[in-house]
């Protein structure tokens, strides 16, 4: 794989290199935002995870009210295939996709059997083990199913992510932490969200107004198998301040360590290593 063009893209059957046209203006999906996604990884020559990131894409579709065209398996096969045309050890982000092309009952809904489907494998290199984030409040929340596709990955829930960034940013720091409208911790802006306090592990207990992760299920198991006693709880922003530790989990790069929540500080601690190092042995087996 060249890497003057490290993006190979699936769509209508074929492999094209780079990044191609595949929405049309008059797609459903185009202006009505009908369109899902997931995200795996490739690092190091392993894809942990990969089956369960396919099976989601297919999930999140049908939550839209649109009808997959690819089972989980196809989808697989569609990465490795896809994977084999990059170097073994080239990180590679895995995003596999679906949009709708028509219109259903109201014209806003989709047609649920007009589903496009679109493979993206784009080089994108892992956080090195040191990055870090610094974590503050935002004015805005995390939506719940009943006003919101928060049961899908959806790219429609992603502007609002997105303000929670830039507002971050311009207070100084890198994410968010988010809660939802009762003013119970989320998640950040981009990931699941742990912390420990007096050697136990804390996370927010899912309620309908975050994905529970698929790199946060895995996590859990692996310090729960580690013998560190995880606790899915009602958490508030005042119980983070109080934290020994505060680490997240997503997609991108794994684990994060968090070093600070507006104005406290935090080390980079035993527990959060032991999470790094142990989805990397694991993800390595």
């Amino acid at each position: 794989m060249s890497t003057d063009n490290p993006i190979l893209t699936f769509h209508d059957g074929q492999w094209q290199q780079g990044s191609v046209p595949v929405m049309r203006s008059a797609d459903h999906g185009t202006w009505l935002g009908t369109l899902v996604f997931d995200g795996a990884r490739q690092f190091e020559g392993v894809t942990p995870d990969l089956e369960p990131h396919c099976e989601r894409v297919n999930r999140s579709a049908l939550s839209l009210g649109m009808n997959p065209t690819l089972s989980t398996d196809e989808i697989v096969a569609r990465v490795d295939e896809g994977l084999a045309q990059f170097h073994k050890d080239a990180a590679v982000y895995i995003r596999p996709m679906y949009w709708s092309t028509g219109y259903g009952d109201g014209f806003i809904s989709a047609d649920p059997d007009s589903t496009d489907f679109c493979l993206c494998l784009q080089e994108i290199p892992m956080p090195p083990a040191a990055t870090a984030a610094r974590l503050t409040t935002t004015q805005f929340h995390r939506p719940s199913l009943d006003v919101a596709t928060v049961n899908a990955k959806a790219a429609c829930l992603y502007p609002n992510n997105a303000r929670m960034m830039r507002e971050a940013v311009s207070k100084g720091f890198t994410n968010a932490l988010v809660c939802d409208s009762l003013g119970n911790v989320a998640e950040s802006a981009t990931s699941n969200i742990f912390m420990v306090l007096d050697g136990e592990v804390f996370t927010p207990v899912p309620n309908g107004t975050f994905l529970d992760g698929i790199t946060r299920r895995r996590i859990m198991g692996l310090l729960s198998d580690a013998g560190i006693t995880v606790h899915e709880s009602v958490l508030r922003p005042e119980d983070f301040h109080a934290a020994d530790e505060v680490f997240l989990t997503g997609n991108l790069a794994k684990v994060t360590p968090v070093i600070a929540f507006d104005e406290t500080q935090y080390e980079i601690g035993p527990i959060t290593k032991r999470a790094r190092e142990t989805y990397m042995d694991w993800a390595h087996t």
